[in-house]
């Protein structure tokens, strides 16, 4: 049955103000040669309906998509076309002005716009608009909804088509994507439907998997996502190597099992990146939400936050000399290790493995810094080396040590954890701005061909450790100058050469 709405024009106005001003108009023209069977579909129409601004325009027409793309450039005299054909259906795409117009048949040998719906993923999704009705002006449009898309939009239900997993496992991801992006809820029989055909995800080409997930990552509701993919047993399947953790018991430090603090850490992730300013203070606040603010930065340290204990599984052992206690000694290197791998997996880019491995391998540096600084007060030396190892990432490794810190509750957490991340972090970024930075800021006092010169030293190990050293030094304001820096090297290699 053909259920149809009637659509006030103004969204259609609305909509038609997102594309170049001659792209409707040419649509139009082209709709006369499919007798009126050209439409506005899919995410596209539900955007229009949401008053969400997109640069996608999905077009679904009987036959012969790509003649179809292929015109609307004619008629623009631009654009770019690209064949997107499935194995089955026709498509083309055109790139024109920063708009992707994405042209395709109708699906699975429909005879009509209805059937077409109908073999789409979401009801959300299965609404059309004729492109016909966006010539001249008129009160109102016809919505075609043959799955009652546009209850369940303004609802905010995801509910799957017939299906529509089977046709294409990526499409589960796709709906907690949408869950994640609107705010939408996953009806019971889509999410049954989910656990059913969990398996299938590992079907799909990586590439899919990972643009789903990056909009899920990118969203302000990664945490209740992932928990809800992870009761359908969609997680597990994408992500075996996190679930190494359930049930692996910790000690008294933590109240949840490795899995579990996992994912309250993300929880903890996402409140801190959506509001520094109630966890940390100061001058701080304004340099993280700078940080925050860089590409791909939030996406990566939810990631972190998220896989930071992968490498607790692995590495858990029970000591009887520490009272039978579990241990988990080198944790974050092997998660490093472990992470790489599957980001190798899932093809990740460079980016984004470098960054979230990095935070992943350093995540327990700030506690053991925390530990140092309970006894004496932090040295330029530790703070020198710690500013080295996380270089631009200093402050993410502090948002995902306070996650850490805050997703453990066990009775054996040392009482103020957090405020000593804060004390620790104002330190660092103090000792960095009045000793460090003007260190590194100037030209360095030696360069290696000075130790050749005047020390006679051959190029090799050596040179990187005196430099390094002498870099320390310079910190600590022990060498101020060329000639004090001169007298440090020639004392360090009479130390070294004398074993004293």
């Amino acid at each position: 049955m053909k259920r149809a709405h009637s659509l006030k024009a103004e969204k259609i106005e609305q909509l038609k103000k997102n594309y170049p001003g001659n792209l409707f108009p040419a649509l139009v023209e082209i709709a006369e040669t499919y007798d009126g069977h050209l439409y506005l579909v899919g995410g596209s129409v539900r955007d229009c309906l949401l008053g969400v601004h997109s640069n996608d325009l999905d077009i679904a027409v009987p036959h012969s998509a790509i003649d179809c793309a292929k015109t609307i450039i004619r008629k623009l005299s631009c654009g770019t076309f690209v064949d997107i054909s499935g194995p089955d259906d026709e498509g083309g795409r055109v790139v024109v002005a920063g708009v992707q117009v994405d042209v395709a048949e109708y699906r699975g040998g429909a005879q009509n716009i209805c059937e077409d719906l109908r073999y789409r993923d979401f009801s959300c999704n299965a609404m059309a608009i004729p492109v016909q009705q966006l010539a001249g002006e008129h009160l109102s449009l016809e919505l075609i909804d043959p799955m009652s898309g546009l209850e369940d939009l303004e609802n905010g239900v995801v509910k799957h088509c017939p299906g529509a997993f089977t046709s294409d496992p990526v499409r589960m991801l796709r709906g907690y994507r949408l869950c994640a992006v609107f705010g939408f809820t996953m009806d019971d029989a889509t999410t049954s439907a989910v656990e059913q055909h969990a398996p299938l995800i590992n079907n799909v080409a990586v590439e899919r998997i990972g643009s789903e997930m990056k909009y899920i990552f990118e969203s302000p509701r990664t945490t209740q996502t992932i928990r809800a993919m992870g009761a359908t047993g969609l997680l597990g399947a994408l992500l075996p190597e996190l679930y190494a953790g359930d049930g692996v018991e910790q000690p008294g430090f933590h109240h949840l099992d490795v899995l579990g603090h996992c994912f309250l850490t993300l929880e903890m992730m996402e409140k801190i990146s959506a509001d520094p300013a109630s966890f940390f203070h100061g001058d701080a606040v304004a340099a993280i939400e700078q940080y925050l603010s860089r590409e791909g930065v939030v996406r990566c340290l939810k990631w972190a936050a998220l896989m930071h204990d992968i490498g607790k599984p692995e590495t858990k052992k029970i000591r009887e000399d520490k009272g039978g206690r579990a241990t988990f000694y080198n944790h974050d290197e092997v998660g490093v290790a472990i992470f790489n791998r599957l980001a190798e997996r899932l093809r990740w880019s460079r980016a984004d493995t470098r960054l979230t491995g990095a935070l992943i391998g350093m995540h327990m540096h700030p506690f053991h810094l925390c530990n140092v600084q309970r006894e004496e007060p932090l040295s330029k030396r530790a703070a020198l080396k710690l500013c080295h190892r996380a270089g631009g990432d200093l402050l993410g490794l502090f948002l995902l040590a306070m996650s850490d810190s805050l997703a453990g509750s066990g009775e054996m957490k040392p009482e103020g954890m957090e405020e000593e991340l804060e004390v620790l972090l104002h330190t660092v970024l103090r000792i960095y701005e009045e000793n460090i930075k003007p260190v590194l800021s100037s030209p360095r006092l030696l360069t290696g061909g000075d130790l050749i010169a005047e020390f006679g030293i051959e190029p090799g190990p050596l040179f990187s450790v005196l430099l390094s050293e002498l870099e320390i030094a310079q910190v600590e304001g022990i060498v101020v100058d060329r000639e004090s820096a001169l007298s440090w090297v020639k004392m360090f290699m009479e130390e070294n050469q004398t074993g004293d």
